[in-house]
């Protein structure tokens, strides 16, 4: 290490070394650089064509992960041209011309599709180590003749089945057993086999705990932890029977802490407790790590009395680590500037370096200056070099590799193998690094930056960095509350009064509130989220039982009868009892909101839209506990009933907004004339709620109704009436006028028509059925005598979903959303996928992962958190649905059918059904049904698959997996639904981001939390106003 000093070295004097050192790690790795023409240097070139071509590089990206599902010459052709397609203008002008000539069908496809197979082929061959055993082992052969180390990683698919964590296990313990036989034979060498503590075992393996489970979710660590383990301790045992060493990966932020949980309970047990050859990987990105790793010391020294190891790399995830953040509205976790995670990474190195003895330290990274600021940090602390290693990934950096392994570092190369398909996710993301802007190794070595530039210290770097390669954190889009075209008057035309004084406002009266945002989810993977979330259950179970009248008036008010509403997950417990409004009731609910109208009419908007905001702001106070109220009263999962509650929240705020921007006229001036258009509120609302969304579209419902003007009469679902009856709680404590909202549980076949019928009601917004929704509409078209007015009614209705998985579609994704928009909630949403369509080349692979994969799913009570399916809503739909089963075995397969076990005693549940060998005219096709059942078809094409998805009377929501451009535009262009989700899950809709609603028998109206939503709660007015008075207009006075 050169010269050991005897006194502490300053930061000058480790910055000085550092120097020295990345000089002469630069000088090593030139002298190591490919030579020309060989088939390294070759590959370099290759993929430095593509790196200057943002928009061509992304399409040859997307092509490289589609290509693995691409079984026919034609196929690879045909999607590769498509790709170009997309990038035309980054590519030279005669290959633009050249493009449109190109055949996607016969023999000169078949040589293209060749020629790209075989570039694919050897760029993997460049990252990935080999497919079988035999070839890994050569590969290691290699790099032991190169004197680097190995760490061996095995590539997979996404673990969505038991069977495939159980085949992951197999995988591994078949590893262990295949490599230390060979690798225990090779003559010994120092360098890499023993360090200044002794013996390093030569065989490495690195895992993904995500693997060894397929409900990885860190919303139940302790579940987790036991099943993750049960798979892991063979593992763990085999290895240290061989003499292995074992690595724990990091993954995503969301499961650091599950991982680092997991690691600590298995390195705890007795068996394990004393082993040393073991580590885990953590991320200087993560604002995080420095906590961590004063946590594993504390664990080490405390409780366990052993070390482990410590990999430290910056951090693979960045992109999707802030986009996922951005779009959930949660802390970004990662830090947003390079400079930042590189300052981290030197910080953190120094505090291992300092604990070596108790957490060992393996530095990962390709950047020569966090290597030199590690080399010279050690030196300071007279540290042999021994003491630590260097980690750095296989067809990446060779020269450096090579240069600090002739300084003496111990260098370990993480090295991937697997079959190419389940490669191909681990392949973009080495070409990603190999090409971004922040690459050292694309600074350094493709575009020659300047040594003194590269090795310069970070703490020093932000203000040297330009803008354009900074990161920066991506933000959703949102919009500022803006008057509709043409609001206002400005100096030519009529004055408008202000908020105080009338119905209207001036631009000049909206008030300075921030853009609108979605309220963030919680984010279950942090343990304090847990943590309430377990409180509040055992808050509100100390409160059932309780009563809830009616409110009529502002008054409570008993009921003739009252309603026991029950927990589904436990039919024992009594969530609540709710008043039942008799139909003389209904009556003066009716009568106390006509009469309550004209003043809330001409209440000033803003006030209004305060109101929203602080009952946004109750429901924000109250908001754990709301959830637990849902999870019990419905049967919601943690996730889904949290949900349900930031949706409510979404649109109080989003309403506020709307009617501000609405309230102020739309004007048209010319001389001696003002015309302004406006809106007024109806009158009475009743709105007629769904259970299935206890508080989110009860509140969307009512709060733009109020919001625009309108009086109130809150009719919830039977089955959540405690849910409604805490909302009426919170609209009370925001300060609703008493006689504004009227609350009026009952029984829907008693009260119903009277409040539909009614000629002083104006308005009937509901959802649910098609078949009450369409009796509705008729019902309410009808104008008796005494009724001055045509009643307006917006409906949602349901619909028949179906999600088309072509034949190119990631089956990894496709899984995952087809069995989260079919069994989240039990199904029992209006956008819940009921039909998937899938493209013949790929349906038995696709049907094989989805049986599984719902096969391991887990049923459980709702306020279980490991809970993924719970309790239908009421012995009523339990019974439907398994009717429904019955019925569709005479003329459908049934492929898969859960058992629920003990739990049929304890609650409504009903175990999830998939059906294949559907008629595609039978009820399973195109009946809704509401619960967890699924009917696979088959189509031939993408136009058979799209003929097939539009064969229903509804046209809710729909979805499309697909990787081909021009299918992706065919299927916006041809699959009719109000809401198409493109390679994601079809339920779920953000208020602003994703307005819900459908057409066709789907829903009457515009889409709920979309831009023209309370429209339908208004009449338009024109107005226009003579100015001229004998023979002047205001407008020529004093010109």
């Amino acid at each position: 290490m050169g010269r050991e000093p005897t006194v502490p070295i300053s930061a000058a004097a480790i910055e000085d070394r550092t120097q020295q050192w990345g000089r002469e790690i630069f000088a090593r790795a030139e002298q190591f650089a490919p030579q020309p023409l060989s088939r390294t240097w070759f590959d370099d070139h290759l993929l430095r064509l593509g790196m200057h071509h943002s928009a061509l590089k992304v399409q040859l990206f997307r092509f490289v992960d589609t290509l693995p599902t691409l079984s026919q010459a034609e196929d690879v052709a045909d999607h590769l041209l498509a790709y170009l397609r997309e990038a035309q203008s980054d590519l030279p002008r005669w290959v633009q011309a050249t493009l449109p000539l190109l055949p996607r069908r016969g023999l000169p496809s078949r040589w293209l599709a060749t020629l790209a197979q075989w570039s694919v082929r050897r760029l993997a061959r460049r990252f990935i180590a080999g497919t079988s055993l035999e070839e890994v082992l050569q590969t290691l052969q290699v790099l032991r003749q190169r004197q680097l180390a190995f760490t061996l990683d095995l590539l997979g698919e996404a673990t969505l089945t038991e069977a495939e964590a159980d085949a992951v296990q197999r995988q591994y313990l078949h590893l262990l057993e295949g490599l230390t036989p060979s690798v225990h034979s090779w003559p010994e060498q120092p360098l890499l086999d023993r360090d200044d503590r002794g013996p390093i075992p030569r065989v490495n393996i690195s895992i993904k705990l995500s693997a060894l489970y397929s409900q990885f979710d860190p919303m139940d660590p302790e579940r987790v932890s036991g099943a993750v383990r049960q798979r892991l301790r063979p593992i763990l045992s085999l290895a240290r029977q061989r003499g292995a060493f074992v690595n724990f990966d990091m993954e995503h932020y969301a499961v650091k802490d599950l991982t680092l949980h997991i690691f600590r309970d298995v390195l705890s047990e007795s068996e394990f407790r004393d082993w040393t050859d073991v580590g885990i990987a953590l991320q200087a990105y993560l604002k995080e790590t420095p906590a961590d790793l004063q946590e594993l010391l504390q664990w080490t020294q405390r409780v366990r009395g052993y070390p482990v190891w410590i990999r430290l790399v910056k951090g693979a995830y960045w992109d999707y680590e802030t986009v996922l953040a951005a779009q959930n509205g949660w802390p970004v976790p990662v830090f947003t500037r390079k400079w930042q995670s590189d300052a981290a990474f030197e910080q953190l190195s120094d505090f291992l370096l300092e604990q070596s003895e108790w957490l060992r330290p393996a530095f990962g990274s390709h950047n020569i200056r966090s290597l030199a600021h590690v080399l010279a940090a050690a030196e300071a602390r007279e540290m042999p070099l021994p003491r630590f290693e260097f980690q750095m990934l296989y067809g990446m950096g060779e020269p450096i590799q090579d240069a600090l392994r002739s300084l003496g570092c111990r260098v370990r190369i993480y090295t991937p193998f697997g079959q190419l398909l389940p490669g191909m996710a681990y392949l973009v993301r080495r070409l990603l690094e190999n090409s971004s802007n922040d690459s050292f190794l694309r600074q350094g070595f493709a575009e020659g930056t300047s040594e003194e530039v590269l090795l310069m210290n970070p703490q020093n770097q932000a203000a040297a960095t330009p803008t354009s390669l900074r990161m920066s954190q991506p933000s959703p889009p949102s919009h500022p509350i803006r008057p509709m075209s043409g609001g206002g008057r400005g100096d030519d035309g009529l004055s408008l009064s202000s908020a105080n004084d009338g119905p209207f406002l001036s631009p000049a009266d909206l008030p300075d509130w921030p853009a609108f945002r979605n309220e963030p989810h919680t984010d279950f993977s942090r343990l304090r989220a847990q943590e309430q979330m377990r409180a509040a259950l055992q808050r509100v179970r100390s409160q059932f039982g309780g009563t809830y009248p009616l409110v009529i008036a502002g008054q409570a008010v008993a009921g003739a009868r009252w309603l026991e509403s029950v927990n589904p997950s436990r039919l024992a417990e009594i969530v609540g009892r709710v008043a039942l409004a008799s139909p003389e009731q209904a009556q003066a609910a009716i009568a106390a909101a006509r009469q309550a109208f004209p003043r809330w009419r001409d209440t000033p908007v803003r006030e209004r839209a305060e109101l929203l905001r602080r009952l946004a702001e109750e429901f924000r106070q109250r908001r754990w506990d709301l959830s637990a109220w849902i999870i019990y009263e419905t049967g919601k999962p943690w996730r889904e009933a949290d949900a349900d509650v930031a949706e409510a929240i979404d649109f109080c705020e989003y309403y506020a907004r709307e009617m501000l921007r609405l309230a102020v006229p739309r004007t048209c001036h010319v001389p001696g004339e003002d015309n302004l258009y406006f809106y007024e509120p109806r009158g009475v609302a009743v709105v007629i709620a769904p259970w299935n969304f206890p508080l989110a579209i009860l509140t969307g419902m009512a709060t733009a109704a109020l919001v625009a003007g309108n009086t109130v009469i809150l009719k919830p679902a039977e089955q959540s009436s405690v849910v409604a009856a805490q909302l009426m709680d919170c609209l009370q404590a925001a300060g609703a006028p008493p006689n504004v909202v009227q609350f009026l549980p009952g029984i829907g076949e008693e009260i119903g028509p009277i409040l539909v019928e009614h000629p002083d009601v104006s308005i009937i917004t509901f959802t649910g059925s098609m078949r009450v929704g369409l009796w509705i509409q008729e019902a309410a078209a009808r104008t008796p005598p005494g009724q001055d007015h045509v009643k307006r009614v917006i409906a949602e209705m349901g619909g028949k979903n179906a999600i088309i998985v072509d034949a190119d579609a990631d089956l990894d994704e496709a899984v995952k959303g087809v069995v989260d928009s079919a069994f989240g909630y039990s199904g029992q949403k209006c956008s819940a996928c009921s039909r998937v369509i899938v493209l013949e080349p790929i349906y038995k692979a696709f049907l094989d992962r989805l049986i599984e994969a719902t096969r391991s799913l887990v049923i459980a009570p709702a306020d279980d958190p490991s809970c993924f399916i719970g309790p239908v809503i009421d012995a009523e739909a339990r019974q439907r649905i398994e009717s429904t089963i019955a019925a569709a075995e005479h003329y459908a397969r049934l492929v898969y059918r859960a058992s629920v076990g003990p739990l049929a005693q304890q609650g409504f549940y009903v175990g999830p059904a998939i059906f294949t060998d559907v008629p595609e005219d039978s009820p399973l096709a195109q009946e809704e049904i509401f619960g967890p059942v699924l009917a696979v078809l088959r189509a031939k094409d993408l136009e058979d698959a799209l003929r097939i998805a539009n064969g229903t009377p509804y046209a809710l929501t729909g979805g499309c997996y697909t990787r081909h451009p021009e299918h992706l535009r065919r299927v916006i262009a041809e699959f009719r639904v109000g809401n198409l989700y493109i390679n994601r899950k079809i339920t779920g809709a953000l208020v602003e981001r994703q307005p819900f609603g459908g057409f066709k028998r789907s829903g009457i109206g515009s889409k709920a939390g979309g831009p023209d939503y309370l429209l339908q709660f208004l009449w338009p007015r024109t107005v226009t106003i003579n100015q001229l008075r004998r023979g002047f207009a205001p407008d020529t006075v004093g010109d």
